[in-house]
């Protein structure tokens, strides 16, 4: 059913959810988050909402999952578009295969903004801003019982050059084209999206507004997306966080309280139906939210129960089984009851580790690794809604004009003397612990191995530790280190032969290009975990893993952040043509030294066991 229609005829005796999620970039991430989406399915979500990459970057990914929570688990889905940098004809190709898979209901972004006037020239014409994309949907007859819902910014477009009242004529504009719905981008400051509401309301707005809510996952992520997002923070907010920043378990704890009390006030002080609440494809905080809003489907575990007691052909007494209409999904292409009813259990033998999924709700609970675990759903975490991280702007004002091979090394230092806060493959400032090591990474990227990625060798730390904790208090962290860079060809040579001679067993490489050449001495199926936990009452928790499919994701990104940088300047440029040439020819490298007790090991190795590599 169409979601607008779906919210007017809703009559549930408590506000409705929504939940959103992404297309994981891995297989094993992907079958993941299908088990992940059929547990909270059984809390009784009204729709599922599926990201698209922006510039199409996930069209396959994204509609097979959006065909299967569709199809296969009966959930109502929502399948965001966006229309700016996608080939033309591509929102037809999109359009039709939505159809196809029974889905009709949109989210229609612009996506990644122009990178200016100048340079920019849209792929399709037709396509520059949202407006543009609902009322093209709309001249199609073929689509016309659509459902379509477009984006509020409560907390302003982090790009706009208007004031609020100018956005909300905006977002007027996307109603009159004919869009139905607003599901807002995420904020933190309820009193702030009371009064825009009462604005939009004012300028004769009538369709429904679904606020969207993030609960705070980590103190790490919370910075990223409200900076991604041009979100406001309260001072309190902050300031709570702050006290709280090296203990993930209280972030955590407080994010889902935070999310409570907020949705809370949303639906008894506005005119609100209902949230949607966007999970990063991570479970526990989204399943305890709406558990503390006294929000959930009928009992979990007796349905569990009755399920498994069905399919093992065991009996269970009558007053335990509950009836057919208390189960919140059914998948409708299942070939018998048995496989019907296992759409909405836990798989627990999935391939993420028998250890890992003694509780499948948690086991990729901290994030905190830019890696992470690649069979974790909420591996890559992405970009909310298919948003750009940096404007032209910013582009030219931190990382100029780069010309020479020498021009980007010199953005690599400066931003390791903390001279500029970015470059194109780390988005923040560089992070304390970078200067554990900082000798090393300015040494390497003055003989032209860019480094883009670090960490020291932690033997034990404190989690509350300020640098390198992470994690519940009272454990204790543990590092290998690691270092990636960009290198060209002959010093990839270099690397794997080392590795094979001097190595011992205690050094492992990858390396890859932007032609798919990749080489490694890590056996098939090895998995590098450099980063994990101990911690009271839990299993070992390992936040950063290096293995073959994270890498090659990582990789495929990175090369894609080169062209990304390029296309801010104008074709035919000096700078686009250099930073395409590099694109080309450099290999993407990750060196792990195995040897943690020793923190000067894989520096050793890198330029003074031997022969020096540089």
């Amino acid at each position: 059913m169409r979601l607008a229609d779906k919210i007017a005829n809703y009559e549930g005796e408590r506000p409705f959810f929504t939940l959103e999620f992404f297309p994981p970039k891995t297989d094993q991430g992907f079958e993941n988050l299908l088990a992940r989406i059929s547990r909270l399915a059984a809390l009784g979500l009204l729709a599922a909402s599926i990201t698209w990459g922006a510039g199409g970057s996930t069209r396959e990914r994204s509609l097979e999952l959006a065909g299967i929570t569709q199809q296969e688990y009966g959930l109502d889905t929502v399948m965001h578009l966006t229309c700016t940098n996608m080939e033309k004809g591509s929102i037809d190709e999109a359009l039709k295969a939505a159809k196809e898979r029974g889905i009709t209901s949109l989210l229609a972004l612009r996506g990644d903004a122009p990178r200016g006037d100048e340079e920019w020239i849209p792929t399709d014409p037709r396509f520059v801003h949202g407006a543009d994309l609902v009322r093209y949907i709309r001249t199609l007859p073929e689509y016309s019982n659509f459902s379509i819902a477009v984006a509020g910014y409560p907390d302003g477009h982090p790009e706009s050059q208007t004031d609020e009242d100018g956005e909300i004529e905006y977002l007027k504009q996307k109603i009159d084209a004919g869009a139905d719905l607003i599901i807002t981008q995420l904020f933190y400051d309820v009193d702030g999206f009371l009064r825009w509401e009462r604005k939009v309301r004012e300028k004769g707005i009538t369709v429904p507004i679904v606020p969207g809510i993030m609960p705070i996952q980590t103190y790490a992520s919370f910075l990223r997306l409200t900076k991604l997002c041009g979100t406001r923070v309260p001072h309190k907010l902050m300031a709570d966080l702050a006290e709280i920043r090296h203990d993930d378990q209280k972030v955590k704890d407080y994010g889902v309280k935070l999310a409570i009390e907020m949705i809370e006030r949303l639906t008894s002080e506005a005119n609100i139906p209902g949230v949607h609440l966007c999970t990063l494809n991570l479970e526990k905080s989204v399943q305890r939210v709406i558990e503390g809003l006294g929000w959930g489907a009928p009992n979990y575990s007796k349905i569990t129960n009755k399920l498994i007691a069905d399919i093992s052909g065991t009996s269970t007494p009558t007053s335990a089984i509950p009836r057919q209409s208390d189960f919140t999904i059914t998948p409708q292409k299942a070939t018998d009851s048995a496989t019907s009813k296992l759409a909405v259990i836990a798989n627990t033998e999935t391939e993420a580790g028998k250890g890992e999924l003694n509780s499948a709700a948690t086991w990729d609970d901290f994030p905190n690794g830019r890696f992470g675990d690649y069979k974790s759903p909420a591996f890559g975490g992405p970009n909310p809604w298919g948003t750009t991280t940096v404007s032209r702007n910013q582009v030219l004002a931190h990382w100029g004009h780069p010309k020479t091979e020498e021009d980007i090394l010199n953005v690599f230092l400066r931003y390791l003397h903390s001279k500029i806060i970015t470059t194109p493959f780390s988005p923040e400032p560089l992070s304390p612990e970078s200067l554990m090591i900082i000798r090393h990474l300015e040494w390497l990227t003055k003989k032209c191995w860019w480094t883009i990625g670090s960490q020291p060798a932690v033997d034990g730390a404190k989690s509350s530790d300020e640098v390198v904790g992470w994690g519940p208090k009272g454990g204790y962290v543990y590092q290998k280190s690691f270092v990636e860079f960009f290198v060209e060809k002959d010093v990839v040579d270099k690397i794997e032969k080392k590795v094979r001679e001097r190595g011992q067993g205690l050094v492992d490489f990858f390396a890859g290009n932007l032609e798919d050449d990749f080489r490694t001495n890590v056996p098939k199926g090895g998995r590098n975990a450099v980063t994990w936990g101990i911690f009271p009452g839990q299993e070992v928790a390992q936040s950063t893993i290096i293995e073959k499919e994270s890498f090659l994701a990582w990789k495929e990104e990175a090369f894609n952040i080169w062209a990304e940088w390029a296309s801010h300047y104008p074709p035919d440029s000096e700078e686009r043509r250099l930073l395409q040439s590099i694109r080309n020819k450099r290999w993407l490298v990750s060196i792990v030294h195995h040897d943690y007790k020793d923190p000067d090991a894989l520096w050793r190795f890198i330029y003074d066991d031997g022969e020096p590599l540089v």
